[in-house]
């Protein structure tokens, strides 16, 4: 990972991190699967980056900073990160995604099913509430093959309270400049940290809540 150098938790955040945004997973007939994390607010301002898991196994984080690409890297696993401007246009229903000139994704996203209409009726203070996930964790392990927490690299944890999930319906990505194909189920599962994406391509408004290990603990 040239360029990345080691990074613990940021000075300014002593206490848990909070990112709130939203989480995108899709998979190509290529065989590439794509995450994007959309973070409006985070302990390092708004950002986006990409996990990009290619046919073989590869696996690759393009974020926008130095300072962003060192601390996703020590939370997840990646045999290669790229440091690129990741921008992000949210539109109605569709979003498009420009990682310098490596990748153009963009993404049709349909109506809420049952579960974002769930999802939404929780609270948001209580969904974001790190406690909250030892109950949907279960629910989610068994309906989407997710979990939402669980401990990340460097013994970090990681608590995931979702608050809405919409389909995504439609997608276009080039990567490196070629196509990538159609939309497609993300399968096998993502392997850059302890859970994947749901296997069916969705847009997951989500607060992830990030601990860190006790000292003397990080690896």
């Amino acid at each position: 990972m040239a360029g990345v150098r080691p990074l613990g938790l940021p000075a300014a955040a002593p206490g848990p991190l909070r990112f709130d945004g939203w989480i995108a997973g899709v998979g190509t007939t290529s065989g590439t699967r794509l995450v994007l994390g959309h973070w409006p607010a985070s302990p390092f301002g708004g950002f986006s980056d990409v996990m990009v898991e290619r046919p073989d196994g590869h696996r690759l984080l393009l974020a926008p900073t130095p300072e962003t690409a060192r601390f996703v890297a020590r939370t997840y696993v990646f045999d290669e990160v790229r440091v690129v401007p990741v921008r992000v246009r949210v539109g109605q229903d569709d979003w498009t995604v420009d990682a310098g000139t490596l990748l153009r994704l963009r993404f049709a996203v349909g109506r809420r099913g049952l579960t974002g209409l769930l999802l939404r009726a929780v609270p948001g203070a209580l969904a974001a509430r790190p406690a909250w996930t030892a109950v949907t964790d279960p629910a989610a392990r068994l309906l989407m093959g997710v979990r939402t927490r669980g401990t990340a690299v460097g013994d970090r944890r990681e608590f995931y309270g979702a608050r809405d999930l919409r389909p995504v319906t439609a997608v276009t990505a080039r990567f490196e400049g070629r196509d990538l194909g159609m939309l497609a189920t993300v399968v096998p599962p993502v392997r850059f940290g302890f859970g994947s994406t749901p296997r069916r391509p969705s847009l997951v408004r989500v607060t992830t809540t990030v601990l860190a290990a006790p000292e003397g603990r990080a690896r």
